[in-house]
């Protein structure tokens, strides 16, 4: 499979007032992920991971810079232009699963695709087929609150691929579970990504985790570099 760059980001820089001081989080950051290719994003807390994942996925806007998704200069879009790239291009894992729980496993991973215009057939079969992937197949009827740690999470990732995004961001997505189940977790997203090209950034504490991906990079003094 032919890669390509799906997120690039050309001299980025993030501030925020405290006051009557700026804090700096990025400055002059550069970064691009190809597709196929998952990079984890190791860093401590506060450095600014959770700013870099909002940048990227379009969350918020730089200061300065630009962000390309798919070739695309995202900096002076209109705010409809950008949901409907973080709807169709963009898929989103955070440490907790904040799966809809009168819903089941299947019509929560059907939600964004019924959002996006699918039928509901087609969004079913699909559902059910990214379930499968998961290992969780059998768990297709059962609510959030019926599943595991390890189950929910397989589920919300399934749900953040649905509509098939170039781009999959995630936060700490095995940071609830114990390392076991992480393992497992990260095995099956790993495979996600393999399977359908995907392009990921993984924010981890888990250092096991990240030495098995592509490439780890970290934020020092407003950069992104590679360890």
């Amino acid at each position: 499979m032919a890669t390509k760059t799906i997120l690039k980001l050309t001299g980025v820089g993030r501030q925020y007032g405290q006051g009557d001081t700026v804090l700096s989080i990025l400055k002059g950051a550069d970064f691009s992920l190809k597709s196929g290719e998952i990079v984890a994003l190791v860093a401590p807390s506060g450095t600014g991971k959770s700013t870099l994942l909002h940048l990227a996925g379009l969350l918020e806007h730089p200061d300065e810079g630009e962000i390309h998704i798919d070739g695309e200069a995202c900096g002076n879009l209109s705010d409809d232009r950008r949901t409907a790239i973080r709807r169709g291009d963009i898929g989103f894992v955070y440490q907790f699963h904040h799966l809809l729980p009168e819903f089941t496993a299947l019509e929560n991973i059907m939600m964004p695709q019924l959002i996006a215009g699918l039928p509901v057939k087609e969004a079913k079969e699909r559902a059910a087929a990214l379930l499968d992937y998961m290992r969780i197949g059998h768990r297709a009827d059962h609510r959030p609150a019926e599943l595991s740690g390890g189950e929910q999470q397989r589920v919300a990732i399934a749900r953040a691929v649905a509509n098939a995004p170039l781009l999959l961001l995630a936060d700490e997505p095995t940071g609830n579970l114990d390392p076991e189940t992480a393992s497992y977790v990260f095995d099956a997203l790993q495979a996600l990504v393999r399977q359908s090209g995907l392009a990921a950034m993984i924010a981890t504490h888990n250092h096991e985790l990240a030495a098995r991906m592509d490439r780890r990079v970290t934020l020092e003094g407003g950069k992104i570099i590679d360890f």
